[in-house]
Parts: structure tokens; sequence; C-alpha cells
């Protein structure tokens, strides 16, 4: 049972901890440390009663889905569109920066340069896919590694760094940049893709999931928050897009591997969404998960079109936007359903406080387009 709860724990974890993580920094030495705290303590706070949301939903339905097949299920067959579309923007962005960013942090690593990015990029496509054309068993294997490396090694750097961190790089603050941090921030906490992945890893031991997801939901915030201390503290605004980069090669190594656990995870769920809720072969939706986004991140890095947090800022505000949006009202609408199995928790988010977090959601989504 130790073992399952675990293993459920990294798995929401390790899809949550990914490329976002490693854009945090620069963003929020944009805004001032201050308001990238209020942002990362605020939106972890939403995301677990949003993830509690979407546990509560899918432990109410006896059949295995994914977020567009429970949120249809409510809200109507129409709707499942509009979840698809939202679910794939935020996957698609998801891959196509965790590319970007591992291509970047492997040219650095090999050749002290991101002038390799496209050739190490591609060839980091290679690994992940002869590792996700073998399965879910390997996933397992491999997950729970780069969930291990990122925490020991962060809290490794605050203890060796405390002392020489300057207070001075964490005091900036500048108010007219108060949104910048929102996209890459929410990008960074999301995880509702593995929460269906979840209940299949807890089975028989459903009753443990709100335990996972409160544990593995506060986990990335602490990384977060010590991570952004101390690579602020050591670079202040001089920091790079990819935080790791900028300790050298030993740390970049840790963010590659971060990126590499993340990019299983979320390639998993994406083709358990093809599978499962738009009943594709296995072939079809591995093509769709996997080669699809090695196309758009050839396309733009060849074409210079993106950067990494442009990217991250995209995905996070609407893709967890829109997903957050219809999870809050989907979690609304089955107090009122007619439910086909007895939840094992459930979780009281009063609607007033639905609105304001749409309203947040909203918010983040047109100030990130416009």
């Amino acid at each position: 049972m130790v073992s399952k709860l675990f293993t459920a724990i990294a798995t929401l974890t390790g899809t949550v901890i990914g490329a976002g993580f490693l854009g945090i920094p620069y963003v929020v030495s944009k805004s001032g440390f201050l308001i990238g705290l209020g942002w990362m303590i605020g939106i972890s706070v939403i995301m677990l009663l949003v993830n509690l949301a979407l546990g509560e939903i899918i432990l109410s339905n006896k059949r295995l889905h994914h977020i567009p097949g429970y949120v249809s299920e409510y809200l109507g067959r129409r709707t499942k569109v509009f979840i698809l579309v939202a679910s794939l923007i935020g996957f698609y962005s998801a891959l196509i920066a965790y590319l970007v960013g591992g291509g970047e942090s492997l040219s650095f690593l090999f050749t002290g340069s991101l002038k390799y990015s496209l050739l190490a990029g591609s060839l980091f496509w290679v690994l992940f896919m002869a590792i996700t054309i073998r399965g879910i068993r390997e996933f397992k294997k491999i997950e729970p590694l780069g969930v291990l490396a990122v925490f020991i090694t962060t809290l490794i750097i605050g203890i060796i760094s405390i002392n020489k961190i300057k207070i001075s790089n964490l005091s900036y603050v500048n108010p007219g940049l108060f949104f910048v941090p929102f996209g890459v921030i929410l990008f960074a906490f999301l995880g509702v893709s593995s929460i269906p992945e979840m209940k299949r890893v807890l089975g028989k031991n459903s009753r443990l999931m709100k335990k996972a997801i409160i544990i593995g939901s506060l986990i990335p915030l602490i990384v977060y928050v010590l991570f952004t201390i101390v690579v602020l503290g050591f670079y202040g605004q001089k920091v790079f897009e990819i935080a790791t980069i900028s300790f050298g090669r030993i740390v970049t190594f840790f963010g590659i591997l971060t990126m590499f656990t993340a990019f299983l995870a979320l390639n998993l769920s994406l083709r358990d969404t093809f599978m499962l809720d738009y009943k594709m072969h296995f072939k079809d939706a591995w093509v769709l998960s996997t080669i699809i986004p090695f196309i758009f991140f050839f396309v733009i890095k060849a074409l210079n079109l993106a950067r990494f947090v442009e990217i991250l800022g995209v995905g996070g505000s609407v893709s967890g936007g829109l997903l957050g949006i219809f999870i809050l009202i989907t979690h609304e609408k089955i107090k009122r359903a007619k439910l086909n199995r007895k939840p094992e928790y459930k979780v009281n988010i009063p609607l007033s406080l639905k609105v304001i977090f749409i309203l947040v959601f909203l918010a983040g989504m047109v100030f990130e387009l416009l």
C-alpha cells in the first residue's frame, strides 16, 4: 500500500515538476521575488483544490476516462471538443517546451553553448521515442528518479549556498510586471492530466487518492520556492531562461532528467486520452502524442518562432485556465448529478470561491494573449 501511495504521489509530482519549474526564476526576476512568491503560493492553493475536485469527479465515476471524457459526461458531448482543444494546447506546449528546453540544456551540457540546440533536441526526442513506444512499464521505473533527483539537488544547492544568497536580489519588486509570472507559474503547477492515471496506479487503494493529491500538489511548491530563492539569490535579473543552465553542467544534467521524466508522464497521458476517450488504436495515438510534438518543435526552433518561456506562458495560461474552469464547473455540476459511484472523499469548494478562481484564470489568459 505504501508503494502504491508513493507511485501515485510520484505520478502527480513528476508530471507537475517539469519545464515550467526551470522557467520560474526567469519570469519571477521580472516582477520581483515577493510578487512571484505570492503567485506561487496562490496558484499552488488554487491548483490543489482543482486537483482535489478532479479527483472527486474521477472517483464518482466507475468508467475510466481522461479529462475530456469526464467533463463531457456531465456537461454534454459538445464540451468534449473544447476540452480536447484546451488539453491539446497544454499537452503540446508542454511537450514542445520540454524538447526546446532539453535541446538547449543538452547543447550547453556537451558544447558549453546553445548553438546546437536544434540537433540536441532532435536527439533528445529520439530517446523519448524509443521509450514511449514501449509503454507504461518503463515509464513507472524512470519517473520517480527524476522527481527524487530534482528535489535532492535543490535541497543541496540551498544548504550549500545559503550564505551566498544576496538579499538585494530578492527584494527587487516591479508592480508594473505583476502578471508576467502568471502563465509560466500556472504551467509549472499543472498536473491534472496525471490524476486519472493516479486512479489506475492506486487500483483498489483509491481511498489514498486524496492524500496522494495533497502531498503530490504541495511538494512542487516547496521545490519551486527553494529553487527560485537560490537561483535569484545568486543571479538576480541575470538568470538564464532555463535556470539550471545558470549553475553549470552538473545542475543542467538534473534539469534534463526532470524534463525527461515529465515528457514521459505527459506523453503517456496524451496517448491514453486519444485511446480511452477517442477510441484510437495504439499506433495512431502514439503518432499524435509523439511525432506531432516533434514536428512543431522542429519548425518553431528552426524558424525561431518562440522562446522557451513564451511557450510555457501561453500553454499555462490558455490550457491551464480553460481546464481549471471546466473542472470547477464540472465539480459544481456533480453536486446535483446522479452518480454511478460513491467517491472516497468530497471536497467542499464554495461557489463564490470557484467564481474567484475562474476570474483569475480568465484574467491570466487575457494578459498572456494581449
